[in-house]
């Protein structure tokens, strides 16, 4: 492999440990470790990466102990493009629920919006949410009962979360390969449209309604898992507003985000065992 002679080792704490960078080295390794054009190692790459999703620096402010802001930018190119955080989730998924005594496909999945503040890099592209008084994008995600991602969307935010109904159950049945039979959802997914897309991949749309469970304050059920999920992922400042120019880079980050909330998470599991 011909690498610079630069020693790009880091100790910031969005970097993977030893034991994770085990794990996801196969998924980042896209040709021959020893290729000729290979010119920095590829976990220097990905803690690159890791920073600016967890901090929301800009690319051209990656600090100088990483590789060059183009090349980690060019190599996450090629991983979103690739899907590898997604199959990376996918695996991490089922060995997270087989730890915690479920079955390693879910049956069950819970759906939601959440909106994103443009900036003018994503303003061509966003949209007015009346209801959260906010121009910018939505994410459509899916989770199951854990919180763990199953499927994402990116719209305008003045896209109807029904509208995305479909698609989600659609990636939510590739992902678990059509083991998913209810959806929980809130009142916007309310309407016979909504139910009817859910229904033509095989899933029960049940909204979980707000007069039928508030007593003062009380969380309502299996609907605040995706809640907690968004709270989880927003913590990552990358994802704080959407700064990206393609809506494409914005699900990337997402992805990046649930994959690093699931390695934490599985080597914990691991190390408690």
């Amino acid at each position: 492999m011909a690498e610079t002679s630069k020693d790009y080792t880091t100790h910031y704490p969005s970097d993977v440990s030893d034991a994770e960078w085990e794990f996801c080295a196969p998924y980042v390794t896209l040709m021959d470790p020893e290729a000729p054009q290979r010119e920095y190692p590829l976990r220097a790459l990905l803690n690159g990466l890791r920073y600016v999703a967890k901090t929301g620096v800009q690319w051209r402010y990656l600090p100088a102990d990483f590789p060059p802001y183009h090349a980690v930018y060019q190599h996450g190119r090629r991983w979103l493009r690739a899907q590898v955080f997604e199959s990376l989730a996918a695996d991490l998924r089922k060995l997270l629920r087989l730890l915690q005594e479920r079955a390693g496909a879910p049956s069950a999945v819970i759906l939601d919006g959440r909106t994103l503040q443009s900036v003018p890099e994503s303003g061509a592209r966003a949209g007015y949410d009346g209801y959260k008084r906010k121009r910018g994008s939505k994410v459509h995600a899916a989770v199951d009962t854990l919180g763990h991602l199953l499927a994402l969307t990116v719209t305008p935010a003045n896209e109807q979360e029904r509208a995305q109904v479909g698609e989600l159950c659609r990636q939510v049945q590739e992902a678990s390969g059509q083991t998913v039979q209810v959806a929980f959802v809130d009142q916007g997914y309310t309407g016979q449209a909504a139910a009817q897309q859910a229904q033509e991949h095989g899933i029960d749309l049940l909204v979980v309604k707000l007069e039928e469970t508030k007593k003062g304050f009380v969380l309502l059920p299996r609907r605040w898992v995706v809640e907690r999920t968004f709270a989880w992922l927003g913590r990552f400042r990358r994802l704080a507003r959407d700064y990206e120019r393609l809506s494409q880079t914005l699900a990337g980050f997402n992805w990046i985000a649930a994959v690093s909330l699931m390695l934490s998470g599985l080597f914990a599991l691991l190390q408690s065992a």
